[in-house]
């Protein structure tokens, strides 16, 4: 189907992830009837056409088959299976935005090979050697952003000072805020306490010109006092695995307490609240990656449809909102600031 001039093509890694295809295939259908974008499906032709064909209607809508061979697992090391499966899912809806057929890609599948793809073929901005990725975690401070959730486990302190610059761009695009707080996640609010990352980062954030409020503790994650929380990705993918799982129990356990003093209904969406509450990536569907020059929504591998939908919607706002370029110059600012020897 031809594709009208206002939509937002989104390349989607239709095999990726826990559930795909037939949830990537239904979270594009929906993203699709919610408005703003066109989809090229990417992926084994066969199986896509079989899932479109339980959707009706779905032929007269803008979404197209692309085809690809092969899925990069999550075990697979993504720059081996770079080079041995160059035709998979992943590689192919990253090619289609280099080739300029697509403006934004999404994937549910391999953080990992997402992260290669668009380092490899997209390019990093001047001074970032490899992604960052970071979201809002905990449902009750909805527009707190964590940075970095785990793609770069060690840090160095110019680099959490780029998280900072980047989740500035992510706030204020993605959720409104004009002048977000920036903070560091440490072991004390005060000045002074922390690690060595902590005290070495805190005179660049003084100098970065961005709205930076101090040290934040992880008590403090819930209650929203800072709109972007740095951090080196252990301890942020410890924040965020922990906020999942914590989750994941406490909803177990209120089943299991309430299940004979209130309806199963009831005792569902209970539960389901708080499960949101501690999974809030579902809202968003899934982060963009940070400091590639390419708009690259990575989700999660357990994403339903919805969940896909909400990430390929991140995209069209992305996309929309000029995510790269104003990246690039908030980047370009804060080396103006600190200087490129120590930003």
């Amino acid at each position: 189907m031809t594709r009208p001039a206002d939509m937002v093509p989104i390349a989607l890694d239709a095999m990726g992830g826990d559930f795909a295809p037939a949830e990537t295939v239904a979270g594009a259908i929906m993203a699709v009837k919610q408005g703003g974008v066109a989809i090229a499906l990417v992926g084994d032709p066969a199986a896509l056409q079989a899932e479109l064909s339980k959707h009706a209607g779905a032929e007269r809508l803008p979404i197209q088959v692309v085809p690809s061979e092969g899925v990069v697992s999550e075990g697979e090391h993504p720059a081996m299976a770079f080079r041995s499966k160059p035709k998979a899912s992943v590689f192919v809806a990253a090619g289609a935005v280099k080739a300029g057929k697509a403006k934004a890609v999404v994937s549910m599948g391999s953080t990992g090979a997402t992260i290669a793809a668009a380092t490899v073929l997209f390019g990093t901005f001047e001074g970032i050697d490899r992604a960052a990725l970071g979201g809002p975690l905990i449902g009750t401070a909805p527009k707190t952003i964590i940075i970095d959730v785990g793609t770069n486990v060690e840090c160095k302190a110019r680099q959490l000072a780029d998280f900072a610059a980047l989740g500035t761009v992510m706030s204020r695009l993605l959720d409104g805020v004009e002048n977000p707080r920036v903070a560091i996640l440490s072991v004390g609010a005060e000045e002074g306490k922390g690690n060595k990352l902590v005290l070495e980062t805190t005179p660049l954030l003084k100098q970065s010109g961005l709205n930076f409020i101090g040290n934040v503790e992880g008590h403090d994650l819930p209650f929203g006092k800072a709109e972007v929380v740095v951090c080196e990705g252990f301890s942020g993918n410890v924040v965020m695995k922990l906020t999942e799982g914590l989750g994941e129990a406490l909803a177990g356990d209120l089943r299991a307490q309430l299940k004979d003093k209130l309806s199963g209904d009831e005792v569902e969406k209970l539960a389901r609240r708080i499960f949101d509450l501690t999974n809030r990536v579902e809202a968003y569907g899934g982060g963009p990656l940070l400091g590639v020059k390419g708009v690259a929504v990575v989700g999660h591998g357990r994403a339903k449809a919805a969940a896909v939908a909400n990430a390929i919607q991140t995209a069209r706002k992305a996309v929309v909102g000029g995510f790269v370029d104003e990246a690039a110059k908030e980047i370009a600012r804060l080396r103006g600031k600190l200087g490129n020897g120590v930003a």
